[in-house]
């Protein structure tokens, strides 16, 4: 666990499993792209082995356990064809959390707010438009920013880092809270010198032990954030 005397400065939000319900989409875009060279993964596998990774390293796993080759032009071609069918799945709208968009005005009218995310910039922008928040994340780490995906930290560290330029201020990574809801996300957060606050829309509180502070649903995280930096 990170150092949590500091006062809170910035607030980065993951984006698919803890703003959107989008996580059962993006099994189902990958299940259709895998299916023609013969390989499959149940929704409790995803959960259990690939929840956390960018579409690169989705792919790599997957066609590893498979032992099957896996060049960089087929990876690629995975990546772009599982972008187009969750661009599809997702064209009507997704559903998000009881309570995420208002919780996300509040606390960016307190905090600077940012997204850390393994998915392309393609799957969320146009969800943010959506869902009328785009304004309050100028700052967006994607799949593309970065070489490897969560658990691997290089991508909290860039977001504070841009966060930081934003400010035009310097700011410390153990003032700003990482909201997870994954335990490879949750590592990355940590790895990179965040604290990580957990919601447990994908996963069980057993399964999230290395967070900071574990909550039931994004309100209460907002609530909590409300009072981090009250005096006693």
């Amino acid at each position: 666990m990170n150092d949590s005397t500091q006062p809170v400065k910035a607030v980065i939000f993951d984006f698919d499993g803890v703003i959107v319900e989008t996580e059962p989409l993006h099994h189902q875009s990958f299940c259709q792209v895998v299916e023609p060279d013969g390989l499959s993964c149940d929704w409790a596998e995803y959960v259990r082995v690939y929840i956390g990774f960018d579409d690169r390293d989705l792919f790599r796993e997957a066609y590893r356990r498979a032992d099957r080759e896996l060049s960089d032009q087929r990876l690629q071609e995975l990546v772009d064809a599982k972008a187009q069918a969750f661009i599809k799945l997702t064209s009507a709208g997704v559903r998000h959390y009881k309570g995420v968009p208002e919780m996300v005005r509040q606390v960016a009218s307190r905090y600077p707010v940012a997204i850390c995310s393994g998915a392309l910039r393609s799957d969320i922008d146009p969800l943010l438009d959506h869902l009328d928040l785009s304004s309050l994340f100028p700052v967006r780490v994607t799949a593309e920013d970065v070489s490897a995906s969560k658990p691997d930290p290089a991508c909290y560290r860039l977001v504070v880092e841009r966060v930081a330029a934003a400010l035009g201020c310097e700011l410390a990574p153990a003032a700003c809270v990482a909201i997870e809801d994954t335990p490879t996300g949750i590592q990355a957060a940590v790895g990179a010198g965040l604290r990580a606050w957990a919601v447990t829309h994908t996963h069980g509180r057993d399964e999230l032990g290395e967070a900071d502070h574990i909550f039931d649903s994004l309100p209460e995280i907002g609530r909590a954030l409300e009072v981090a930096n009250e005096t006693p």
